[in-house]
């Protein structure tokens, strides 16, 4: 049984801990195991506590936490479970780190990306939630800067935010990359500014619209091109045209108007605006980041413009 006196080799204590030599002499010059006294040869001889200590930081280190640290613990500067808090979160910012970098690779396994894009991936993906929420609010700001959208909608964009999760699928994290790059071109801003100015000129010159009634038209739009596009009906054909008729008289009614070709072309114009500006994708983007059910109207207004367009020419 050891008692105060027993004493050890490094050798004793690598065959009772499983240790290498080489490590616990390591350990023994950091100050991490001293020794408790040495053989008239010079050989370092350990005491019964040797053997707690070599256990504890053995698992400390196991366990990632470094020499410093775990001299820390032993020198009764800090305890164990202030040093397993700090450490496990030290873990959990790794393994968010390992969980992008692994989507990343799988995003690029699918996209074949040359060399130049890994590296745009790679920079955009390592972005932190602050750096990214600051690109979006960028975009915002710049995109709809003096332009009187109301407070109401840039609400909803910023509320909206695109929350990249902390084990991304390689499909979210292409989602992310697309949309940083677009909220970055000049091209697509300007596009989202000129249809986001010219719904304000379309406002002003409907007067107060109802908010409930615009969701009720979105929702008969996209009902009835769904139903349109669903039976086969081609945008131009005969068959279209009642489901046009029907959804050009709402619109009209909705921007007190009277239904007939200067209307139509108006509302050509306004439906080839919105389209062009890259607003759907955006959206869909932003839903697939987040994980939310894919926005439905962009196929509705497309089938409603080629109508249109059908039917003026």
């Amino acid at each position: 049984m050891d008692d105060d006196t027993t004493r050890y080799s490094i050798g004793e204590l690598a065959r009772l801990t499983g240790l290498t030599v080489k490590t616990i002499r390591f350990w023994s010059d950091t100050g991490v195991v001293p020794p408790t006294d040495r053989t008239p040869a010079g050989y370092r001889l350990y005491g019964p506590d040797a053997l707690a200590r070599l256990g504890l930081v053995r698992t400390l280190r196991e366990l990632g936490v470094g020499l410093s640290a775990v001299q820390r613990v032993l020198g009764r500067e800090v305890s164990v479970a202030q040093i397993a808090a700090v450490h496990a979160d030290a873990l959990e910012r790794q393994i968010r780190t390992l969980r992008l970098h692994r989507a990343v690779l799988r995003a690029v396994a699918v996209r074949g990306s040359t060399p130049e894009e890994l590296e745009t991936m790679h920079k955009l993906a390592q972005l932190s939630e602050l750096e990214r929420r600051r690109l979006i609010d960028d975009f915002i700001d710049n995109a709809f800067e003096g332009v009187d959208v109301g407070p109401d909608f840039l609400a909803m964009l910023r509320d909206a935010m695109p929350m990249l999760p902390d084990d991304p699928t390689p499909a979210q994290v292409d989602a992310w990359i697309e949309l940083a790059g677009l909220v970055q071109d000049d091209g697509f801003r300007a596009a989202m500014r000129r249809a986001a100015a010219d719904q304000v000129r379309a406002r002003d010159e409907a007067g107060e619209l109802d908010p409930h009634a615009g969701w009720q038209l979105a929702e008969l739009v996209r009902v009835r091109t769904a139903a349109a596009r669903e039976a086969g009906t081609e945008p131009g054909s005969p068959a279209a045209r009642p489901v046009v008729d029907e959804l050009t008289r709402a619109y009209a009614e909705l921007a007190g108007r009277a239904d007939g070709p200067a209307f139509r072309a108006w509302l050509l114009e306004r439906l080839e605006i919105g389209d062009e500006s890259g607003y759907e994708r955006y959206w869909q983007l932003v839903s697939a980041i987040n994980g939310w059910p894919e926005p439905a109207m962009g196929p509705g207004v497309k089938w409603l413009i080629a109508a249109l367009r059908a039917y003026d020419a």
